[in-house]
């Protein structure tokens, strides 16, 4: 059955290619020789291998790179295309000249191409602070609010990388965390890549009070050993299991949605104090009502990017009950980050990185 999908997704896939390399084609071949067609052809099947040859040979750090920034330019492309397509066609019934419809066609996509790519690396690289008060109807002794920054899906590694990390810690240690909590996809499938940039020893510089404490998500393979590197950058991995903040708060982290072996929200609260406030960190932002009726007080949580490339956000959006921002449903709250770095092209558009404050404020 897998073979035949992954079949059928490599002939769509080939046949979409093959219709942003034809629209190419189009556009250049009335001022390149026909003897560029091979080099052509040549260039546009790298081009579509480039990611899968990036992730099979990870050692070789420029396909990784290449096929990141291809992923981007394909989706784009195929998005844009189709409506360039529609507007030859009706130009074609007026009187222009058609090859100059077609000169024009051709440079205006390629303009607003490298726009929306300017466009998508500002968002990505230059995260924004979303703030957020949450009132939790749980009185704490000594303590009356608790200032949190979260942090979730940084990707850190080839393009999410040492410089993207100091940026991080610098901005959280500016808004004077109490906790910090990072609920998943610390790392982009490659740890190597990660110990080597050296991202590790950045992320020791964040100061917080009440300590800083992390789920894995479905990028942060192995677990057991992103777990280990991630511990020696004094930071607390929780893998379904709870543990209580100086005596004034408990914190829940669960394994992610992809391991087999995670235990469920029942089990995981059936030894929580939660006369206590609880705040759990759960990468995939699924099953709000599920947390809710086990006695969770606060969700935190990442993974959707918010589609990241628009329109994905709509995708998002129909999958999860909160696929970005702050949801309350009566004494549970959710809330939900666009991440602060990005997976494959280093490009947002529609969403924007971002680190969370939270603002709590415990009732009485």
């Amino acid at each position: 059955m897998f073979v035949l999908i992954g079949i059928l997704f490599l002939i769509v896939y080939g046949l979409l290619v093959f219709y942003i390399g034809w629209s190419g084609w189009s556009w250049m071949r009335p001022v390149v020789s026909a003897r560029f067609k091979i080099a052509y052809i040549a260039i546009m099947v790298f081009l579509a291998s480039s990611f899968i040859l990036g992730r099979l040979f990870g050692d070789f750090s420029i396909l990784s790179m290449i096929g990141s920034y291809w992923l981007g330019i394909f989706a784009l492309l195929l998005l844009m295309l189709p409506i360039v397509h529609l507007s030859i066609w009706l130009l074609r019934l007026t009187a222009l000249p058609r090859h100059r419809v077609q000169k024009w066609a051709g440079s205006l996509t390629l303009l607003t191409l490298l726009a929306l790519i300017a466009y998508g690396s500002y968002n990505a690289y230059s995260p924004v602070v979303r703030e957020y008060t949450v009132t939790l109807d749980k009185k704490v002794e000594g303590l009356e609010g608790l200032n949190i920054v979260m942090a979730s899906d940084m990707h850190f590694g080839l393009l999410s990388g040492k410089a993207h990390a100091q940026r991080m810690v610098e901005q959280i240690n500016a808004l004077n965390p109490d906790l910090v909590l990072y609920p998943g996809d610390l790392v982009d499938d490659n740890l190597d890549v990660y110990l080597r940039s050296g991202i590790d020893e950045v992320l020791r510089g964040i100061e917080a009070p009440y300590g800083v404490y992390a789920s894995l998500g479905n990028h942060d393979k192995p677990p057991a050993e992103v777990a280990a590197a991630l511990e020696r950058s004094n930071m607390k991995v929780l893998l379904d299991e709870s543990v209580v903040v100086d005596g004034k708060l408990v914190l829940v982290g669960r394994k992610d949605k992809t391991e087999s072996d995670r235990v469920s929200v029942e089990e995981l609260m059936a030894s929580v104090d939660q006369s206590l406030p609880v705040i759990m960190l759960e990468h995939q932002p699924y099953d709000l009502d599920i947390a809710a009726a086990g006695g969770v007080d606060l969700m935190v949580s990442g993974h959707t990017h918010r589609g990241q490339i628009a329109p994905a956000h709509l995708v998002t959006r129909a999958i999860y009950e909160n696929d970005w921002g702050y949801v309350r449903k009566g004494d549970f709250h959710s809330v939900v980050s666009s991440g602060y770095g990005f997976w494959g092209p280093p490009l947002r558009i529609g969403s924007r990185s971002e680190i969370v404050q939270i603002h709590v404020k415990f009732g009485e």
